[in-house]
């Protein structure tokens, strides 16, 4: 596209050194011409009359134009109304600027207010009830062992919680849900229908959301002998509908995005007899955006987001309350484990981290979650978190866990033993410098004794502990869901931050020369 090219407005500077010449050349001119045509008609004294006269005149024809209304100049600059059309709140900005300069021009007077969705608008596709609706309507099948119903209520974030009177402030115990860590598509779907850049003229759309609940959809199906068919069936139908869509077939996907509440590896099955679904590797798939709580860092249309956790906070005040609450909390012990070991697993480096914390002779508070003691619906594990200046973060059944932001929201500091935990994960969600917030010990240090977890962390001074405490603190915001569905209204939430990104990768994308990053 070509760049748009406005022509510049005329140069006030150069009306102000040209017009006075011009005035007197056509003053003298006139003169001259009356003198030499007209000398023997009047008198000295009726010739000087006269051009007092003719001067007086052409000074208050000139007066009168410069006092014209700027709505009857020719200009290049937009009338001075907001964008949504209401009169300037200020107009005392037009005296003052005046009053310092007549050469300044309208646009340094009046700014207009930032277009919010200058990224550009999502069109939500209507989906067939199957991909979604339905599966909410049938919630009790969703999983082989147990319903989902309660765990996928309240739009996504389940059952408003319980037992938290007296282990966080009475104000915020509203804001807490037993949040289930696969329940994303609901949320993110609930947010789109109300977000502000949303269109339902898709000619006007930059981007076109796709609401199908991938990770809902295959869950069931993941266990219990179901066959690589059942597991791919809902994502092959999907497909089938949305390849008949006009504005799929225009640019072939690159501009659709959808939610995928699952890890990656859920979705990437090579063979029929592997773990998982297919979904991502069918044709018609290669070109969208998905989001996702854990990604392929070598697959540039993974879109990893934070896992959603149990704090949904209602407002504003609601954030600073909290990082208030965390910043300030006296934390009795230095780090925390929180987790199951894996019996089945060789050397399971989970059962190596809870054995270490139990023997850090007071220095370490370990919950032990086998079987349900850490299920959804406990405090054990917000408790824990709260007491501990550090947490351990070894990887979970992928390379990611949702305790990592457990961990952060509590204002504990997350110590990593692989770099995929994190570091190559939420870099659109964390700060740039690993070190900022986090500690990293290689898990081989930990497995051979070279490297003590609890020397290492008794190494940092207290200045050090706050400074990074501060840092995970600052980033909270960023790492929870807000319960309003149109968000809160000065800060950016995880879904806020998610689907500006995915904007302006859309948006990238159709810059000429693009290049995958």
């Amino acid at each position: 596209m070509l760049p748009v090219h406005s022509p510049k407005p005329p140069s006030s500077t150069t009306k102000a050194t040209t017009t006075p010449e011009l005035n007197s050349i056509e003053r003298k001119n006139s003169s001259s011409s009356f003198r030499s045509q007209n000398s023997f008609v009047f008198p000295n004294s009726n010739r000087l009359w006269l051009l007092l006269v003719i001067v007086s005149l052409q000074i208050i024809i000139l007066l009168m134009a410069r006092g014209l209304p700027l709505s009857h100049r020719r200009t290049h600059f937009p009338s001075p109304l907001s964008y949504d059309h209401k009169p300037v709140q200020n107009p005392a900005n037009f005296s003052t600027h005046r009053s310092k300069s007549a050469n300044i021009s309208i646009s340094s007077t009046v700014s207009s207010p930032p277009d919010r969705c200058s990224s550009g608008r999502i069109f939500v596709y209507d989906l067939p009830a199957v991909f979604n609706r339905e599966l909410l309507d049938n919630c009790a099948d969703l999983d082989p062992w147990h319903s989902r119903c309660e765990a996928l209520s309240n739009g996504g974030f389940g059952r408003e919680a319980a037992g938290l009177s007296g282990v966080i402030p009475e104000g915020l115990v509203p804001a807490w849900y037993w949040t289930d860590q696969f329940a994303m598509e609901v949320i993110y779907h609930n947010r789109v229908l109300s977000h502000e850049c949303r269109t339902t003229e898709p000619d006007s759309a930059m981007a076109f959301y796709i609401p199908f609940y991938a990770g809902l959809a295959v869950g069931k199906y993941l266990w219990l002998g179901y066959s690589s068919k059942d597991r791919d069936r809902y994502c092959e139908m999907m497909l089938e509908w949305i390849k008949d869509q006009p504005y799929w077939k225009r640019s072939d996907g690159w501009d659709h995005f959808m939610t995928m509440g699952r890890i990656t590896w859920d979705f990437r099955r090579s063979k029929n007899e592997d773990w998982g679904s297919s979904c991502i590797y069918m044709p018609g798939m290669r070109n969208i955006t998905r989001l996702l709580i854990e990604r392929n860092p070598w697959d540039y249309f993974d879109v990893v987001v934070p896992y959603p956790t149990g704090f949904h906070p209602r407002s504003d005040s609601d954030i600073v309350q909290w990082q208030n609450f965390v910043r300030n909390r006296r934390r009795k012990t230095l780090f925390c484990f929180v987790g199951a070991p894996r019996a089945a697993i060789k050397n399971d480096f989970r059962g190596l981290l809870l054995n270490h914390c139990n023997n850090a002779s007071g220095s370490c508070k370990a919950a032990d979650c086998t079987g349900s003691r850490c299920s959804n619906g406990t405090s054990v594990i917000l408790q824990t978190f709260l007491d501990s200046d550090f947490c351990l973060q070894p990887r979970g059944d992928s390379f990611t866990r949702r305790s990592v932001f457990d961990c952060m929201i509590a204002g504990s500091i997350p110590v990593f033993f692989w770099h995929r935990t994190a570091y190559l994960q939420y870099q659109w969600f964390l700060p740039n410098d690993p070190k900022s917030y986090s500690v990293f010990i290689h898990r081989d240090l930990v497995k051979n004794g070279t490297s003590s977890i609890k020397t290492v962390l008794q190494s940092y001074s207290k200045q050090e502990i706050n400074q990074m405490r501060e840092k995970v603190i600052q980033y909270i915001p960023k790492l929870v869901y807000a319960k309003p569905e149109k968000g809160l209204n000065n800060i950016k939430d995880a879904f806020d931050i998610a689907i500006d990104g995915v904007l302006k990768r859309i948006k990238e994308q159709e810059q000429p020369g693009f290049k995958w990053k």
